[in-house]
Parts: structure tokens; sequence; C-alpha cells
């Protein structure tokens, strides 16, 4: 591709980057591909001749399109924004086509002035002291752009490490390094980012990590505690990073007090990790938030977050510039130049040598907006999220979990949290928005952020009658659900109840029926049960005399037989329900005359069956009759079956 070629094709990308950017809510917000989509469509190897432009654009939008999350999109509402504007694009642009390698001043002297420069600007804009300015006279402080806040934290920390182990050396200068570096601890909160704990993992350190209060704060009582307790254990506080601004639900951990409760350990490095609200601070009347920053000794935001500056700038600032430095120098000579002790060199700032030309996109946003754009633009982020904060207090179905001081709510339904990882699931698989979830006090949140550049108060409503929409789906789907479940639970209890009282029943009858009940456990078993048929038989039972003698009726069965002591008959009627005859006792004269022998059903010692005229002697039911229904007499049958 030559000049001529790239002028052509270049207007074109330009021209395909508005139309993507114009068109962005036709499309929807996440993609609806599986992990491997791509490896499908596209070949195993390069290939080995050129191929059009066209062709390969073309492949932009029926491969790469269908699988883009579109950060930039009016609904997307997961994370913090991703920052990214017009004037940004062309800065990156610029930058890409200059091509420079800014680890030195002497490899590109504008690249290295430049992001001095810029980082006093916006240093200024945001409030930071004077001391955190590279260009303010008698200041050793000074910023510097890094890919990310993650490596913000972790450079801050292998300095204080470095600050650490060379103040133990010069008090035990007989002890190992390693030793010393067993003993360094560092602290942060359970609400801080977890490039805090990949930090300590890279540097070697301990980590401990500390409980905010109910407002996800960490307090200044809470960490001197257990820094003391620590010392008591023979550790050595080292590090401490607090947050403005925290990834779950944007709360503030008391810098103030922390920072003064530091003065009594003087050689611990006080970190603020403020990528998202950082940005925020620009706008005077959120400065409150920075109070306490007097006491810090670094400082991070991420302008590629809130001030529309696409990724990757991240801005960091120190009170020490050496104290930084000394951590990271590595000086060969062939990077060495003549101008080593009268300008700064970045490659001494950070992990990598090689160094994009970031600042030329901060510097076209700064000067493109100006400080009172960028405030407008966050003030009516805030505004937005105002909104939506608003529209969740007015539902009672919905509750705010956070303090909402800039763009972000975090909400949720009065419920389960299960019932809320089923809302954002539903609504996320939609397509039609993009939430994130958050653990604010150990309960399930859904986080929404105002993010798109161009947000409007219709892509909040829009936001909000969606949600409404699935969350009342899901609630009556769980009101039907709950029911079914609360009718399966009672019949699943009822029927346990029956076998318990058949079993109960079975074990012990008479607790169960009052004429039982009034009949005593008999000692002497002498009961008559009589039961007149349709014509005046009588089908005659005796029990046997003692409880002990044989019988063919089981022993539950007994009692139903048994009569009271005093001689009074018990007045139960007996019904077999596979059987067409009910039976009453009564006492027969073979067994009331002479006692012991077991009762039989054919009659003898002590069972007299009287037949009747119509039905055999022999007590079987019928083939193919049912049994009599409750109630029906001897020898009747209605033939209905029950």
């Amino acid at each position: 591709m030559d000049s001529k070629e790239f002028r052509r094709r270049g207007t074109e990308m330009v021209e395909y980057i508005c139309n993507y950017l114009e068109t962005l809510e036709q499309r929807r917000v996440t993609p609806c591909v599986e992990p491997g989509y791509l490896r499908h469509q596209l070949p195993d190897e390069a290939p080995e001749e050129p191929e059009p432009w066209d062709k390969i654009m073309q492949d932009v939008e029926d491969k790469i399109m269908p699988g883009v999350t579109h950060w930039q999109h009016p609904r997307f509402h997961a994370y913090f924004p991703s920052g990214n504007s017009f004037p940004s694009i062309l800065g990156d642009m610029l930058s890409d086509g200059i091509g420079c390698i800014g680890f030195s001043w002497a490899a590109s002297p504008a690249c290295t002035e430049l992001e001095t420069i810029v980082l006093d600007w916006l240093g200024k804009a945001i409030g930071l002291p004077d001391s955190f300015l590279a260009l303010k006279p008698g200041s050793r402080g000074g910023g510097v752009i890094q890919t990310s806040a993650s490596e913000c934290v972790l450079v801050t920390m292998l300095a204080a490490r470095a600050q650490a182990i060379k103040y133990l050396k010069q008090q035990h200068p007989f002890v190992e390094e390693g030793h010393l570096l067993s003993k360094l601890m560092a602290y942060c909160s359970k609400e801080a980012h977890s490039c805090v704990e990949k930090a300590a993992m890279i540097s070697f350190v301990k980590l401990r990590i500390l409980e905010p209060d109910e407002k996800c704060c960490l307090r200044a009582d809470t960490l001197i505690k257990a820094m003391e307790e620590d010392e008591q254990q023979g550790l050595i506080p080292f590090f401490v990073s607090t947050t403005l601004g925290t990834t779950g639900s944007c709360a503030f951990d008391d810098l103030a007090e922390i920072g003064e409760a530091l003065q009594r350990f003087p050689n611990v490095w006080l970190h603020v990790d403020a990528a998202y609200a950082g940005n925020a601070f620009i706008c005077p009347e959120l400065k409150y938030l920075l109070k306490g920053i007097q006491y810090a000794d670094s400082f991070n935001t991420n302008p590629n977050k809130w001030l529309l500056t696409n990724f990757d700038c991240s801005t960091l600032w120190v009170r020490d510039r050496i104290r930084l430095t000394s951590a990271l120098v590595v000086d060969p000579l062939y990077l060495q130049h003549g101008y080593t002790d009268s300008a700064i060199d970045y490659r001494h700032w950070g992990v990598p040598l090689s160094r994009r030309f970031r600042s030329l996109k901060l510097w076209f946003v700064l000067r493109s907006y100006g400080i009172t754009g960028l405030q407008a633009y966050i003030r009516h982020h805030i505004e937005l999220a105002k909104r939506f904060e608003a529209l969740v207090l007015r539902d009672g179905r919905f509750e705010v979990c956070n303090d909402v001081r800039l763009g972000l709510v975090c909400f949720r339904l009065k419920g389960t949290d299960r019932i809320n990882e089923k809302l954002l699931s539903s609504i996320n698989a939609s397509g039609k928005l993009h939430m994130v979830p958050a653990s604010v006090n150990d309960t399930y949140v859904i986080r929404f952020c105002a993010v798109a550049q161009n947000a409007k108060v219709e892509d909040i409503d829009y936001a909000w009658d969606v949600i409404t929409d699935f969350a009342a789906e899901i609630l009556e789907k769980e009101q039907a659900d709950e029911v079914s479940e609360i009718v399966d639970r009672r019949k699943t209890h009822t029927l346990a109840q029956k076998r318990s009282f058949f079993v109960r029943m079975v074990s012990d009858p008479k607790i169960y029926n009052p004429a039982i009940n009034k009949a005593q456990t008999p000692h002497r078993m002498s009961t008559e049960l009589t039961s007149p048929g349709h014509d005046g038989t009588v089908v005659t039972v005796q029990s046997p005399k003692t409880p002990g003698s044989a019988t063919w009726i089981s022993w539950p069965l007994a009692f139903l037989f048994a009569s009271a002591d005093d001689g009074t008959k018990n007045d139960v009627t007996l019904r077999f329900r596979h059987l067409d005859t009910m039976m009453r006792l009564s006492a027969s004269r073979r067994n009331s005359a002479t006692g012991g022998s077991s009762p039989s059903p054919e009659g003898e010692n002590g069972i007299t069956l009287l037949k009747s005229p119509k039905k055999s002697p022999i007590l079987m039911r019928k083939r193919g009759t049912s049994p009599n229904p409750p109630g029906a007499t001897a020898g009747t049958n209605n033939g209905s079956g029950k």
C-alpha cells in the first residue's frame, strides 16, 4: 500500500468508523457467539499471496464484527466508561504515524516533554498538591502515563518495597534481603481492585485484605489495628493502597482519616487508586472527595475511562520521583545520553522500556474540549445516573445498594440473590442491555453505569423499561413456581402425615380411637362383636381370652375386639373393605366355657360364622365385585366399583 492508496483507504476507514459509531445502536450490544467461533471461519494458515483490501474489510464486517462487544454502545452499562472521542482517535492515528519509541528524552524529546507538561495540566485540574507536579519550583514529584491502573499499583508497590528494604538494611546490615522481604506486609480493603493482590504476588510480599465498614469504606481504626497486630508478630508494614471510587460500588475510603493515622508510620507508602472517580475531580463541586490527598505518596486515575481518551492512558503522579525511579533504574550503555542529569527518562518510571507517544491523544482531548467541556461531560453522566437512581427508588420492587455520587448505580430486586442472578442473566442473554454484577456487603447487586459518550435521557428510560419488563416476567414466574412449590411441599407433608399416622395407628390403635381409648389394655380378651345381616343372620367373631394366645387376627385388631375390665362391651364396628361383610363381636359359648384354644375361621374355638342365604359362608370377595362402600350393610353390593 503506497501513499496514494493509503489516502484513499484512510478516507474509507474514517468513513467506516463514523458509520460504525453513528449506527451502533442498531447492532446487538453483546455478541451471540460461542468460544472458537472465529477459528472455523478463518484459514489455518496465513495467505501466501496478498489479498485485496476490499476482501479484508468485508471479512471485518462479516466475521469480526459479529464477535465484538460494543463498549461504545448506548445500551452498554457494564464496568466503567471506555473513553473515546474523535480528537483522541486522531491523536492515536498521529502517534501511530510518527511511530517513535519514547523511552528516554533523547529517543524523542517531544514525546517526553509533552507528557510532562500534559500531566502537570491534568494534575492541576484535578487539584493535586504542587508537590505532585514536575514543573513546580522545588518539586521532586511528577506524572507519567502508564498502560493501566494495575501497572500504576504495581510500580508504586515495587518502589515502596525497595524503600522498605533499603531502610531495613540500614538497621540490620547483616540480615539477608530475602529474609527482610518475607517480613513485608501490604494492606488494602476488601473492596480494592484485584490488581493490588496481583501486585503483591508479583512483588513477593504479603498482603492483608481488610474489612470495610457498612458503606464499603476502609477506616483508619481498622487499618491501624491490623498494622499494630502485625508488628507484634514481627512483620513490617510498608504499603497501603486506598481507593477513591471502588470498582464494585464506587465507594470511597476515608483518605483523610487514614492519612493522618499513618503519620505514626513514616516509612509506609500511601497510594491512592482513583482510576474512575479521579477524573471527576476536575469539577469543583467534587473536589471534596479528594480530601486527604496531601498525605498520599502517589495517585493514579484513568483518562481512558471518563475523560474521552481511548485506551491506553492511565496517569500516575508521585510526590518523590527519586523514590520511584530508584527501584526501577537499569542503565545500560546503549540507553545512556548526554542529558541524563537534566531531563526525565520515562523508562525508569515503569516496567516496560518501550513507550508510545500517548500524550498526543490526551493533549488533543484537553485542547479540543477544554476543562469546561470535560466538566460538562462528567456532570451529564452524573445526572443520568441520578435519573436512573430515581427510577429505581420509585419502584417498590427494587432497592439501591450504594451511595450514588458519580455515574454508577448498584441496584437489585428485593429478594434473594438467586432471583437477581436470573434477572441479570436474562437481560444480558437478550442482547438488549449489558450489565455486570458485584458483591456489596456480601450481597449480589447489579451495576448500572452511564458509559456512552453521547448517552441521553432516552437511553436511561429505555434501559429501565427493559429491566422492569424482565423483572415483571421473572417475578410472575417466580410466584407461580413458589405456589407450585408450596403445593408440592404440602402434598409431601400430608402424605408423610398419613404414613406416620398409619404406622402409629397399627402400632397402638387405642391412641387414635376414642372407643378403644375408653377400653383399657385388656388382661383378658373375651369380647364379642356381632353384626346382623339383611336377613337376620348374625356373624359372630370372638377374640382369644388371653393376650398371649395365638390368633389369626393381628394383635392391633385384638385391641379393637377388646372390652373393658368392667364387662362393658366395646361398641366398635369392624368392617373389612375387601369383604362384603361387617362384623360385630359377640361372646361364644364354647369359648366362654372353655378357654385357651385359638380361634379358627371355621367357627371353632370362639368364632361362629352364620351363613347368609345369598352369600357363601366363606368370606371372599366376589370375582369382579368391588367391596361395599363405607356404611353398607353386610351382604349388600351396590356395584359401584368403589
